[in-house]
């Protein structure tokens, strides 16, 4: 294996795919660019967890906790330094080209953040040009709304244009497809260990819950959700579709990522304040491309409110932690145009539409178009890892 493959032994994702000749899903470690059948590999060499893998899923490993996570990750990393395991790895080593990649974990409930300084004032401008681009809330308090798991796919997966209520320009209400469908570039964090009903857990128990980060595309119907939203937030202009990366990095992959998170301001309340404690700001780069062209670099190291935070206050009022919860940042933007992480900031509402390389426009999503989400973060020996990525094809509305 290149020891500079972005999916090297610093990485080691997980995921759960299938393979020609062999139907049942497995789950697999991504090795450079081949896909460990780790079902397989534990019955030969990790027998007391062979188990947790068996049924082709995460779930079985996320539930286990962090003293089983750092166990199996340290086991396949000897596995693939050892020549004497090659006789037994070799056969298990699939090319990523010949395998399906499915949902990797089965989603308990899915929570979307809005924890972008960046993002929420660049939407504050636009829909209250008249007032204060945050709302009064938003600096105390992760401001989110609870998403629909059912509708959270793996990348690769069509994205059917969805219909709803929205107002036409003229005013008038109709229903019918979005004419605003939207990507969101976004970093989802997966839970493993559960907790107990009624315990919020504390930023400094985060790691014993926290398995790994994916990439998520939280597409967004702008004009359903516009019509929708008041008062009690998004709904169907959401619910249609939320796309994840085939591969979770473990946390562990990402120990040199981690930063200090943006100055707060006022000073967060006790059960989010950090200051002092270790970090959980990640230093992640995102890039963006629509049918092939990059279109932009949102950063990660500049979201206010970090995963540590979010899942303090995910708790707070006693609600419990579920294997396979999965929550999102919400959009990642940055300080510069390019580095937004929608098409509604990059191309203010529409008003100032993006010209791609064969000189053709873009306000919106049309059908046929394909958004990849990718990312890297800072490995080992100065290295980057790469945090795999999430596609997802648009297709027309639905008849009827």
């Amino acid at each position: 294996m290149d020891p500079g493959h972005p999916f090297g032994l610093g990485t080691l994702p997980y995921g759960s795919f299938t393979a020609p000749g062999s139907p049942d899903p497995r789950v697999g470690v991504a090795v450079g660019d081949l896909v460990l059948d780790l079902t397989a590999a534990a019955r030969a060499l990790l027998p007391a967890d062979a188990a947790l893998f068996a049924a082709g899923t995460l779930d079985g490993l996320l539930a286990a906790g962090p003293a089983t996570w750092a166990r199996v990750r340290a086991a396949i990393t000897g596995w693939l330094t050892d020549e004497r395991h090659r006789p037994v790895l070799e056969p298990l080593l699939v090319p990523t080209e010949f395998t399906t990649p499915r949902l990797p974990f089965t989603v308990a409930d899915y929570t979307d953040f809005y924890a972008s300084e960046e993002h929420a004032t660049n939407l504050g401008r636009l829909f209250r040009p008249d007032g204060a681009p945050l709302t009064p809330n938003w600096k105390h308090l992760p401001v989110g709304y609870h998403g629909r798991a059912g509708t959270v796919v793996v990348s690769g997966t069509p994205v059917v244009r969805p219909s709803g209520a929205r107002r036409a320009p003229d005013g008038e209400i109709v229903f019918g497809p979005t004419a605003r469908l939207d990507f969101e570039a976004e970093v989802g964090f997966v839970v493993g260990a559960p907790s107990t009903p009624g315990r919020p857990v504390p930023l400094a128990e985060a790691d014993r819950h926290l398995f790994g980060v994916c990439l998520v595309n939280d597409w967004s119907a702008r004009d359903i959700q516009s019509f929708e939203y008041v008062p009690l937030g998004p709904f169907l202009g959401k619910s249609f579709a939320t796309s994840v990366s085939p591969w979770v990095v473990p946390l562990a992959a990402l120990r040199h990522a981690r930063v200090a998170p943006p100055p707060r301001d006022p000073r967060p309340l006790p059960y989010l304040d950090d200051a002092g404690a270790e970090p959980w700001g990640l230093d992640l780069e995102l890039t963006v491309t629509l049918n092939g062209h990059q279109i932009s670099r949102p950063p990660f190291a500049g979201v206010y409110w970090t995963a540590a935070q979010q899942l303090a206050h995910l708790t707070v009022n006693g609600a419990p932690l579920r294997t396979g919860d999965l929550f999102a940042s919400g959009t990642v933007s940055g300080p510069r145009r390019e580095q937004r992480g929608s098409l509604i900031e990059l191309t203010w509402n529409g008003a100032e539409p993006l010209v791609l390389p064969d000189g053709g426009e873009r306000a919106f999503l049309l059908d046929g178009d394909e958004v990849t989400i990718g990312g890297t973060a800072p490995g080992p020996d100065g290295g980057r890892i790469w945090l795999g990525e999430v596609r997802g094809r648009v297709r027309a509305a639905a008849p009827g």
